[in-house]
């Protein structure tokens, strides 16, 4: 099996908070994190897909393509925003994790029927020491 993973960037922020807790238990849950007013990251952002080998190409998909589709789907979409009023995080917080599971949802389908390729893996890059992975391991 080939895999082709790109590279992307975008900065967001976010309250780790879950609304359905009192303050103290966010502020128990994730420390510094719950503070209201929010805190950015740059994030790191792989993505990870597999396909047939074209041969006239030679790659399994157009990296304009693939880079396309993640911008529309996810990029424009994130970037410089406060993740907690993106529907995407309407019932989940929005950790690195859920990130992770939110931009693969977003791109499974898409890069499937414009790309023609099968999403092997997303991973979101919080900090240099925290990352996440939601699929298989690449």
């Amino acid at each position: 099996m080939i895999l082709s993973t790109r590279r992307y960037r975008f900065a967001a922020a976010h309250v780790l908070a879950n609304p359905a807790l009192p303050d103290d238990e966010n502020r128990r849950i994730y420390g510094k994190c719950a503070n209201p007013n929010g805190h950015g990251h740059d994030y790191g952002l792989e993505v990870t897909v597999t396909g047939t080998v074209d041969p006239v190409t030679g790659s399994i998909v157009p990296q304009e393509l693939l880079d396309s589709i993640v911008r529309e789907r996810v990029l424009d979409r994130l970037s410089h925003r406060m993740l907690n009023a993106d529907p995407l995080f309407a019932d989940r917080v929005p950790t690195a994790e859920n990130i992770a599971l939110a931009v693969r949802e977003s791109l499974e389908k898409p890069l499937e029927d414009a790309a023609g390729v099968r999403l092997v893996n997303v991973r979101v890059v919080e900090t240099p020491r925290n990352f996440f992975d939601h699929g298989e391991a690449p």
